[in-house]
Order: structure tokens, then C-alpha cells, then sequence
């Protein structure tokens, strides 16, 4: 049960005692005002308190780079949220809600959005780049689109970027967990005024498309109350085997990299330390501190098996147990999108209950089509209404633009109640 706000100087006093652990732990039970410092947001807590979606810690911030004179209120965050051990986690965001009055009948809406790739050090978190603090900031117009459309606007950093941390890269259960949580976090931050019944949408391209789509697998089961209305999500990864073979000693192999080391920090206890040469230990402490652009120029047309003691391929390494027996390639599997789906009261694993709309880059060049193709496949054969446009101008990088209004459309659509398109041929 959330607790009463106690007076303001008690609450001057006990948080200047506190660390920054502590005071996040209070802001989890309710406690504490939006008052942390930018060093407190970035601080896990030793162990997160509250439910999944509550407000650890929140700070007013300006995020400079997001383009247009839209007034608006904003804030970071740090939130509590679920990892895929099912163990408490804390991870942090960004909120901005528009000054404007919302003119709908309905509460103003809340998109919830999954940038793609960032890296893997926490100062490539996406809030620390909206707010000025790294030079790689990109994916900034989706923002700006939702909030000149009016919605509220809530991202997510997605979990690993806290001091300290390195981020499980492409574990999508994580993903979609955060993702979710983000929206629960939007309501229950008292300064933002969301309402908790709010339509939302969940919008995601390349990793975030993928953060997308298993948040909306993961909703009914993890996040039944969340009124989702649909999803967008472009140039998704949904195959990791077929995506991380595809990439291997490509112009774009430092994303295969990357997932490696991602997938080593979510199953820590699977082989991968052990099977490193002196090249695997220096690629593996450079990609933990790389953002976007170091990622991608400067593990470019890097093979996989030059990491190794013994030159492993992507598919022998898939083929190694861990201590329960489990392969990494069974627990790639376990991220493969589309696979346990349904209708609602099919009694799949995953039951969907609202629209998706899926698309990818006309001239795609960095996730495999036909990973992407049977993504789309899948979710039509377990009738899922989903619209579907492979055809967006540009290549992986330049659609995430391109698609900006379609997506816009998508989202008012849903919003409004109108009727969801169905490319499925049904």
C-alpha cells in the first residue's frame, strides 16, 4: 500500500541523511517528491522496493535535443521493474507530458517507446542522450511526433544502463518487461497527471521494435490492468540464430557482438568467459563501453570466430550447454518473437488482445527479411490483426524516420476506437 506524503521539512531532513540507494528505496513506497539528483537517477538501489511500475526515484529535467518549441513537462526516472529470473530490478527513463490540454473525451494517451540500439555502457542511456549528455543521440523525431500529436510520452532506457551496470542486449523478455513497466511508471509519477486508465501505445524500431513486440506477448499475463490499444513496431529482429549468422563479419557484425555479450549479462551462469582469447577480452571490455557509432565502425566486418580459444562459430556456440544442459541456442530460442501466440482465450502462452502494426525498411539491409517476413507470418496465423508495410522508404536506419507518420496515424486511430486494419488476407 502506498503511504500518505509526510510534511515537507520532515522530508527535507530524512532525505539529506539518506544515500542514494535509500532515498530511491523511499520513493518506491511514495515518499518522496520528484526532488532526486541526476546522480540518484542513475544509482541502483541495493534492492528495489515496491511493484512493478513504481516511481523509485524523479527528477524535472529539460531534454534539449528533442526538436521543436512544444511546451511540455518533463522528467527523468528511475522505476521498479521485473528481469527475466523474475527478480526485482530498477531501471531508468524519461516522462515528458505536453503543457496543452488534452481536447478528447478520453484521458490523454500515453505512448511508450523502445529506442533501437544504444550500446551497451550506461552512458549511452537514451534519457542521458535526450538530456544532452552523449553525442549519439538519434531516434529524437519519434518523440517529438507524439508530443506534438499530444500524447504523453513515456521511454525507456531499458535495464542495464545504472551506474555500474552493462545492458543484456537483445534479452527480450527484459525488454518487454521494462517497456511495460514504463507505462505503469507514467501514472504513478503524481506530478504527471496520466491517468492510470489511459490508452497507451507500445512503439518500438530495430531493438526497441523487438522490446515491443514482447511487451506485447508479455501484457496479458504480466501487465493485465494496462489499457494498450496497439503497438508499432519496425524492423524487428525476431529470429536472433538467423540475425546474429546474418551479421556475423558483415559491415554490421558489432551488432552480433554486442548480443553475445548481452545475452552473457541475462545468463550469466552459460559459457562464455572461459571460451574467450585475449581478441574475445579486449572486444568484450570495448563493446561494454561503446554507444552506437563505436559499435557499429569499430567492430565492422569483425568474425565471431576470431574471438574464441578454439574459433567458434555463431552455430557451435549455440550448441554449447550450460550447467542445466540448456543450449545457447534453446535459450535463443526462447526470444524468438511470434512463437506461443494467440488470439485471446486461445489458451496460447501468450495471448494478444489489441493490433499490431509491423514494418520495415524498403531497402533493409541489416536485419534479415525473412526473419522479419515470418514475424509478421506468425502473428497472422495466430490471428492477431496486424497491418503490415514492408515497403517504407529508405533503409534500417533511415525508416525509423520515414515511418514517423505512419506510425502517428496508427497510434490515432487507436486512440480514437477506430476499427484496426488487418493485412493478414483474412
Amino acid at each position: 500500500m502506498r503511504r500518505a506524503l509526510a510534511p515537507a521539512a520532515a522530508l527535507t531532513i530524512a532525505f539529506a541523511a539518506m544515500s542514494p540507494a535509500a532515498m530511491a528505496d523511499a520513493a518506491g513506497r511514495g515518499n518522496a517528491p520528484c526532488s532526486a539528483t541526476d546522480e540518484q537517477i542513475y544509482t541502483p538501489p541495493v534492492q528495489p522496493a515496491g511493484a512493478p511500475g513504481d516511481v523509485l526515484a524523479c527528477l524535472p529535467a529539460e531534454f534539449p535535443k528533442i526538436p521543436g518549441q512544444i511546451p511540455k513537462r518533463s522528467w527523468k526516472l528511475q522505476y521498479r521493474s521485473t528481469d527475466i529470473n523474475g527478480a526485482p530490478v530498477a531501471v531508468s527513463g524519461m516522462l515528458a507530458v505536453p503543457e496543452a490540454p488534452w481536447p478528447g473525451p478520453n484521458p490523454r494517451p500515453v505512448v511508450a517507446f523502445n529506442p533501437g540500439t544504444l550500446g551497451l555502457g550506461p552512458q549511452c542511456a537514451y534519457s542521458k542522450q535526450m538530456s544532452g549528455a552523449h553525442e549519439d543521440a538519434y531516434e529524437i523525431e519519434q518523440l517529438a511526433a507524439a508530443l506534438k500529436a499530444g500524447y504523453a510520452v513515456v521511454a525507456t532506457d531499458g535495464m542495464g544502463y545504472l551506474n555500474g551496470q552493462r545492458h543484456p542486449y537483445m534479452v527480450g523478455q527484459n525488454a518487454g518487461h521494462a517497456l511495460l513497466d514504463a507505462v505503469r511508471a507514467a501514472s504513478r509519477l503524481p506530478e504527471s497527471g496520466i491517468d492510470p486508465a489511459a490508452p497507451a501505445g507500445l512503439w518500438g524500431y530495430s531493438e526497441g521494435g523487438q522490446a515491443a513486440l514482447w511487451a506485447t506477448q508479455l501484457a496479458a499475463s504480466y501487465a493485465p490492468e494496462l489499457n494498450i490499444a496497439g503497438t508499432a513496431a519496425g524492423g524487428v529482429p525476431g529470429d536472433l540464430r538467423v540475425v546474429g549468422n546474418a551479421l556475423n563479419g558483415g559491415q554490421y557484425a558489432g551488432f552480433a557482438a554486442a548480443a553475445l555479450v548481452g545475452f552473457h549479462v541475462g545468463y550469466p551462469r552459460m559459457p562464455f568467459d572461459e571460451l574467450l582469447n585475449d581478441n574475445g577480452r579486449q572486444a568484450v571490455a570495448k563493446l561494454s563501453g561503446s554507444c552506437l557509432i563505436d559499435t557499429i565502425f569499430g567492430f565492422a566486418k569483425e568474425r565471431v570466430e576470431d574471438y574464441t580459444t578454439e574459433g567458434l562459430t555463431v552455430d557451435e556456440i549455440y550448441a554449447l550447454p550450460g550447467p542445466d544442459g540448456t543450449t545457447w541456442g534453446q535459450i535463443a530460442d526462447r526470444h524468438k518473437l511470434g512463437v506461443g501466440i494467440g488470439a485471446p482465450g486461445s489458451g496460447a502462452q501468450y495471448e494478444i488482445e489489441f493490433p499490431v502494426f509491423q514494418y520495415r525498411g524498403a531497402k533493409e539491409q541489416i536485419i534479415p527479411v525473412e526473419t522479419e517476413e515470418r514475424t509478421r507470418t506468425a502473428y497472422c496465423e495466430a490471428g492477431i490483426p496486424t497491418r503490415w508495410k514492408p515497403d517504407v522508404d529508405g533503409d534500417h536506419l533511415i525508416a525509423a524516420k520515414s515511418a514517423i507518420p505512419d506510425v502517428m496515424a496508427w497510434f490515432g486511430d487507436r486512440f480514437a476506437g477506430a476499427p484496426a486494419p488487418d493485412d493478414c488476407g483474412r
